[in-house]
């Protein structure tokens, strides 16, 4: 087998066809931005993984294309709850079917599914390619110009050299080791089983997730199908039928329909790479951080890293942005991936309540606190913490909105609903409490976007009602929906402009002539 010498160029390799990386391409296309996608594997892995998504994904996938797609194959889950040894209920923490990105909090599928509505996605695209069955075999070299990347197929060696290399290989993949990352251990380490199951039985269920917080047998139960759930157990010593281990929810006797689609035993870690760039090469997804699943948002976290840097990406390609702007992808995502990590982790040790003599002293304390309002209610929030100060995100004595994602409504637009994204479109956009005044307009101009009053978008007051609570007259968008920036009630305009208008070098430039209802969707949105 014989190496290309001159491999062909393409802006963006991305090395994995999972949710992450196809979800990375999608995202990349539909700012113009062309990728190849490298997957060793020829189809979609067709065993279940991932079952459960939060509403901030939802956003993430109606921003990829597949939003209408995937509501087909997915169903609202209620929440959470805790469990004692003897299924007794501790807690309960709601989720709502109406969470502030539009969609519902938390929802249930199939990774399967998801797969092959994303590679759908992917195949009608004709920025993006999807070479199947290619192993990468290097990355490299590491100098300031384009990346070389050698995978083999059937057809022998080949090479690609990319402005950018998107590493969405897994734990597992060569990507981490390419850029000199290690793992950082963040002290979890458990051996579990996971059980999914076809059956029509009338099974115990609350349409939500059930973790059992038990020290001798912790475990996690959820309903994912029509007739499929999932269980998970912790190892313990020997091997325990499956019939004797779901026992507890199934009917006294039951001798039906039961089929065990998967029995697998994983290891739980949590671990988060040291690096997660370097030149022009990322770690997303599982190459850069591993959690135990207790919260659910092990691949939420490889997409919400994917939106993150797919449009700084975009614009470094293709608008001029400064190269500073890529650094902004690990000191974004990086804290709230760590965030995640622990709060999974105090979950599992909540669940399982530690081995050790004050192991029963701690569960009766969980037992109360869980009964406490404030916590419960504290729990049906997002997940996601507002981004910390950085050069995107302005941050000064007033906290209020910067950081934190915009909420989402349904709005009425040229006489048809749609939902705000669809019509603010992929760039920065400003949403103004009432008809923006021209420094707003000239400054959202120059990001490529416009000015908007909220009282044009034809919604329910959603977004009256959040500017008002932040007491805001104005906010910037980036364009992941990120407020960048807050004119504050009785201001004039944002305050960081110099700061971050370098980075993505942005100008002041003139305003075109005012457009009219017919050319502009959103200023004919009905009043």
């Amino acid at each position: 087998m014989t190496l290309e010498r001159n491999g062909a160029h393409v802006p963006v390799v991305i090395i994995g066809a999972g949710p992450v990386g196809v979800t990375a391409a999608l995202l990349l296309a539909r700012r113009g931005v062309r990728s190849v996608v490298l997957e060793r594997h020829q189809d979609v892995y067709p065993l279940p993984r991932a079952v459960a998504t939060d509403d901030e994904v939802r956003r993430i996938l109606q921003a990829a294309g597949v939003g209408e797609e995937f509501a087909t194959i997915a169903r609202p889950a209620k929440g959470l709850r805790l469990l004692d040894a003897r299924h007794r209920v501790m807690a309960e923490f709601r989720r709502s079917e109406d969470g502030h990105h539009g969609y519902p909090q938390t929802s249930m599928f199939d990774q399967p599914e998801l797969e092959r509505l994303l590679r759908d996605a992917l195949a009608r695209r004709p920025e993006c390619e999807l070479r199947s069955g290619a192993e990468v075999t290097g990355i490299g070299p590491d100098t300031a110009g384009p990346v070389r990347v050698t995978y083999r197929d059937d057809d022998g060696e080949h090479q690609l050299w990319a402005e950018a290399v998107l590493g969405c290989d897994g734990a597992n993949g060569l990507t981490r080791d390419a850029i000199g990352a290690v793992w950082e251990d963040l002290r979890f380490e458990e051996r579990w089983t996971v059980v999914d199951v076809l059956t029509k039985a009338d099974v115990r269920c609350w349409e939500g997730v059930d973790q059992v917080c038990d020290p001798l047998r912790p475990a996690t139960f959820m309903r994912v199908g029509e007739h499929r759930y999932r269980w998970e157990f912790r190892l313990r010593d020997g091997r325990t039928p499956v019939r004797e281990l779901v026992a507890p929810w199934l009917p006294p006797s039951y001798d039906g329909h039961f089929e065990v689609v998967r029995e697998t035993r994983y290891t739980f870690r949590a671990r988060i790479a040291d690096r997660w760039r370097r030149g022009r090469v990322f770690l997303l997804g599982d190459a850069a951080h591993l959690t135990p699943p207790f919260i659910g948002q092990g691949l939420c976290a490889g997409l919400k890293d994917a939106y993150n840097l797919t449009w700084k990406l975009a614009r470094v390609l293709g608008q001029g942005g400064d190269e500073r702007l890529l650094d902004t992808y690990e000191s974004e995502r990086k804290p709230h991936a760590r965030h995640m990590i622990r709060l999974a982790v105090a979950m599992g040790w909540a669940m399982t309540g530690g081995q050790d003599g004050a192991a029963v002293l701690r569960r009766r304390l969980l037992a109360v606190a869980c009964r406490l309002p404030a916590l419960t209610a504290a729990a049906g929030r997002d997940l996601s913490p507002p981004l910390t100060a950085g050069p995107l995100v302005r941050r000064g004595i007033r906290r209020g909105l910067v950081g934190t994602h915009c909420p989402q409504p349904w709005i009425t637009a040229d006489g048809r609903r749609t939902r705000l994204d669809e019509a603010l479109g992929d760039s920065f956009a400003v949403l103004t409490a009432a008809e923006p005044r021209p420094p707003l307009d000239t400054l959202a101009h120059g990001l490529g976007g416009r000015a908007i009053p909220v009282t044009d978008l034809g919604d329910d007051g959603t977004l009256a009602a959040w500017l008002h609570a932040g007491r805001a007259d104005a906010v910037l968008l980036r364009p992941d929906r990120v407020v960048m920036d807050v004119v504050p009630a009785g201001g004039h305009d944002f305050t960081g402009t110099a700061a971050w208008a370098a980075l993505l070098h942005t100008t002041r430039r003139p305003l075109p002539p005012r457009r009219t209802a017919d050319d502009n969707l959103l200023r004919s949105a009905t009043r």
